[in-house]
């Protein structure tokens, strides 16, 4: 005769094992959806260069600009939430790849769809264009989108705006 306790363990590791076994199933039921399911990027371009000003040694960009993304097919049923990016990438002397966070924001499954959907212009940015020194001045910049996945279950992974579909601009010449 087995005692209660030994029951008791077997039927707590048979249930922590059969939960094991769902989270597995899970995370791979989203193996390629990332691929498979880009986000519509139908605008993400520069609207408006407020500053470029020089201070305390380093250049500081403040611009706006204009983005119209669908991130409904990003999502699947294993998706909690999305943290959705927009970066800046450009080359200097010193660091030949510089990227830097401008814009960012939190999409959740729950939320309805019309939030899933980005479409807003002249979008000041949340985080200044700061080099680390002086070199901004007529720089190429290009903006791109990012997101990152949060799954209910499995492994974090990003997903990124594909190459070559970027938009770009140059930085004025002079401070202004």
């Amino acid at each position: 005769m087995h005692t209660v306790w030994v029951r008791l363990n077997a039927v707590v590791f048979f249930g922590l094992t059969v939960l094991l076994c769902l989270s597995i199933l899970a995370a791979i039921s989203k193996i390629g959806h990332a691929r498979r399911y880009q986000p519509d990027i139908r605008t993400l371009e520069l609207n408006n260069m407020r500053s470029l000003k020089n201070h305390g040694g380093v250049d500081r960009a403040l611009l706006s600009f204009d983005m119209d993304i669908d991130m409904a097919p990003a999502f699947h049923w294993n998706i909690k939430q999305l943290f959705v990016y927009v970066v800046a990438t450009y080359a200097t002397p010193t660091n030949p790849k510089n990227q830097i966070v401008l814009w960012d924001r939190i999409i959740e499954s729950t939320d309805p769809p019309s939030k899933k959907i980005l479409d807003e212009k002249n979008v000041f940015v949340k985080y200044g264009l700061v080099d680390q020194g002086a070199e901004l001045r007529g720089t190429e910049v290009e903006l791109s989108l990012m997101w990152d996945h949060m799954p209910l279950t499995g492994v974090l992974y990003m997903g990124e705006q594909k190459q070559g579909t970027a938009s770009k601009f140059v930085l004025p010449e002079e401070y202004k």
